[in-house]
């Protein structure tokens, strides 16, 4: 199982509803695929589910249908992580449902963190628990890739769960604040992983699963920049020809020259548009934009963009495929 999380030190650019059509999409080409909503504010899992079904996950008696449910016992004293419940939206499709209540762990593993460094093994078991969380997940649905979506910061729950990321793919916004976001980005992913390749040398727990903290980049994503006449509008092009050099130099650590434009940089891996008025569509209807029909509403021009909409994530996702070698 390869598992990729989707992160960006700014928020707002997209990225929930990212790894909600590539989920989709990689279910479409036969993929085996698990969505993980680890973001506390739960937007994975409200664009999944309507709230009928989420209230569902989240019972008065605290014996939660979600990530936090999977984790509460471990974070309690009372026990380890469970095989947490998985949503089934079709048979190459599942979610993990995120929690609200997820937010109540930061603190134990921000303590956990500094910890593990000196070998504590209840705070390696604490630290480790949302990679267990994700690893019997995927093992329950055979998945063979697991995608992550994390809130957009730089605290405790996301480094745990960027832990079990093998790859990172680092969603945009063609402005000032995603440029911001990458060079906050870059330093912070090298530091934990550096960090954890030498605290785990430290861990003496026999039965437990050490995540590799890989977090390798595998690049960016370029979304919601305006088109007029095939070219991005001036506002966004005077940002989107600072990106490739600020991806280099902040999270590759590379200094040599890049491209002029994200369209002619290979780490670049797609670049979206606005689908100003078919998000909404989805949304009512419950599916991804490339899944619309005629009956959804997808009519006249709404139809041709659900085609190009399908058209661009499908090769986005056979890009990433080919990139992971799945």
């Amino acid at each position: 199982m390869i598992s990729i999380a989707f992160f960006n030190n700014k928020g707002a650019v997209g990225k929930t509803s990212l790894v909600y059509h590539l989920a989709w999409m990689m279910a479409d080409l036969g993929k085996r695929t698990l969505a993980v909503d680890w973001d506390p504010q739960c937007n994975l899992t409200s664009i999944f589910l309507d709230s009928a079904q989420v209230e569902a996950l989240w019972p008065e008696d605290n014996d939660r249908l979600t990530i936090y449910g999977a984790l509460q016992g471990a974070f309690q004293g009372t026990g380890k992580v469970v095989k947490p419940h998985l949503e089934l939206l079709n048979d190459n499709l599942a979610l993990l449902p995120g929690d609200l209540l997820l937010s109540s762990i930061e603190d134990t593993l921000s303590l956990s963190w500094n910890a593990c460094q000196a070998g504590d093994a209840r705070a390696f078991r604490d630290t480790t628990a949302m990679y267990e969380a994700a690893r019997l997940a995927a093992e329950d649905l055979s998945a063979e890739i697991t995608l992550i979506d994390v809130g957009p910061n730089l605290g405790a729950i996301n480094r745990s769960a960027l832990l079990a990321a093998d790859f990172v793919v680092t969603p945009l916004a063609p402005d000032l604040f995603s440029l911001q976001g990458l060079r906050n980005l870059g330093p912070k992913l090298q530091e934990w992983r550096n960090l954890w390749r030498e605290i785990k040398e430290k861990s003496k727990v026999k039965d437990l699963h050490l995540p590799p903290g890989s977090m390798k980049p595998l690049g960016y994503v370029l979304m919601q920049h305006a088109i007029r006449d095939k070219r991005p509008v001036a506002s966004y092009e005077r940002w989107m020809v600072r990106i490739p050099g600020v991806y280099r130099s902040s999270v590759l650590g590379d200094s040599t020259p890049a491209p002029d434009l994200p369209s002619e940089d290979d780490y670049c891996l797609a670049m979206f548009r606005h689908y100003r008025s078919l998000m909404p569509m989805a949304m009512e209807a419950r599916k991804p934009i490339f899944h619309l029909k005629p009956a959804d509403g997808a009519i006249g021009a709404h139809f041709n963009a659900v085609r190009d909409c399908g058209r661009e994530f499908n090769d986005l996702a056979e890009k990433i495929l080919g990139l992971i070698n799945l």
